[in-house]
């Protein structure tokens, strides 16, 4: 049996001897994290957080429902991380990643930490244990907050990591997709009857997009069957209910109206262009090499919220609007980029031959 080989950010997989390249799976990762950026900027920063002190309502009709880039980000996560695992060791799985993970996250939790000390005014602060607390990863499992509010997704992403680890660990991944099913059939029971105490271990809020995107990826490996079927359609129905739900909560809160029928619009795409990937049906663009902006996508998320805030609130009295905001979204995707080329890729690189295993041979930077 071939051994699975996932290259940097793009996704090339080795199966039966033949290399296939997940280009689209790139290019969605970079879309969702722009939806999640104009989000924050034009929008949340300003009028819910009161973290920024500029808006942009120009974009704040489509903006708005950026927040929904997480969820399609845990779609593709279900899908990248299912494939690492399918021939994976545990022990390969878990260098997979760290060496994923921590390079590029230490070096913007130092950038953000630094931005803070600088500019934080009133609003940012953090103390030294705060961030050496942050720079593990684990700091919400230790109740410290996090540097940036970003963070929030990775500690959800952890949780799926631990999920796949345990079936890695009893040798089950042959039997995931029934694992999937109860997960899914355990998230609906939640959905409707509210929480329990497992709640928050398997992520009931999310777990459908995760599974959804699992289920694709069996779907891009084997093709369809009953249980994929039955699992995609459980996952959409879920994830739309979901999502109609958090759409009546955020209403409020918001004081903007955020439409059911825009959201489940939303989810419904993302799954298309999901299904569309796995079928190998995205014509042109999945024939288009598009890891240059896979490349970005991490550390763009880590990077942009916190210290596009600060900027904005040093600068907003003193450059034009229009400027400063498309300025900062400029500066972002260069720090990105010299985070990705001057830390993440050597680091990497130099993390992996200290962790060097001689289980069967993974190499992943996808997430």
């Amino acid at each position: 049996m071939s051994t699975p080989i996932l290259m940097h950010q793009g996704i090339e997989v080795t199966y039966n001897n033949t290399k296939e390249r997940i280009n689209e799976i790139d290019l969605l990762r970079f879309v969702a994290a722009l939806a999640v950026l104009l989000f924050h900027y034009s929008f949340r920063g300003h009028a819910y957080d009161d973290l920024s002190l500029i808006s942009y309502p120009w974009i704040v009709p489509v903006a708005k429902y950026g927040y929904l880039g997480v969820q399609l980000f845990f779609m593709i996560s279900g899908f990248v991380i299912f494939m690492t695992a399918a021939n994976s060791s545990l022990k390969s799985f878990a260098i997979s990643r760290i060496v994923r993970l921590y390079p590029a996250f230490w070096a913007c939790c130092t950038l953000t930490f630094v931005a803070i000390l600088v500019m934080g005014g009133s609003r940012f602060s953090a103390t030294v244990t705060q961030y050496i607390a942050n720079m593990t990863m684990l700091s919400e499992f230790m109740n410290v907050p996090s540097i940036d509010g970003a963070y929030w997704s990775i500690f959800i992403e952890i949780r799926f990591y631990l999920l796949i680890a345990i079936l890695l660990a009893f040798k089950q991944m042959r039997n995931a997709e029934y694992f999937m099913i109860a997960w899914l059939a355990y998230a609906a029971k939640v959905a409707v009857f509210g929480a329990d105490k497992l709640s928050i271990y398997l992520i009931s809020e999310y777990a459908t997009f995760f599974i959804a995107g699992a289920s694709l990826f069996m779907v891009w490996k084997n093709g369809f069957s009953i249980i994929r079927h039955a699992t995609i359609a459980g996952s959409f129905a879920l994830a739309i209910y979901q999502s109609l739900k958090q759409a009546s909560i955020l209403t409020p809160v918001f004081k903007q109206d955020v439409s059911p029928m825009i959201v489940a619009s939303i989810i419904t795409v993302f799954f298309i262009l999901m299904l569309l990937s796995a079928t190998k049906k995205t014509g042109v663009i999945g024939r288009m090499n598009w890891a240059a902006v896979g490349a970005l996508t991490y550390p763009l998320y880590l990077l942009h919220q916190f210290i596009g805030y600060m900027t904005f609130n040093s600068l907003y009295d003193k450059v034009n609007v229009h400027l400063l905001f498309w300025g900062v979204i400029s500066g972002m995707l260069v720090m990105a980029y010299a985070v990705n080329q001057l830390v993440e890729k050597p680091l990497s690189a130099k993390l992996r031959g200290i962790l060097k295993t001689d289980a069967r041979p993974l190499q992943t930077k996808a997430d």
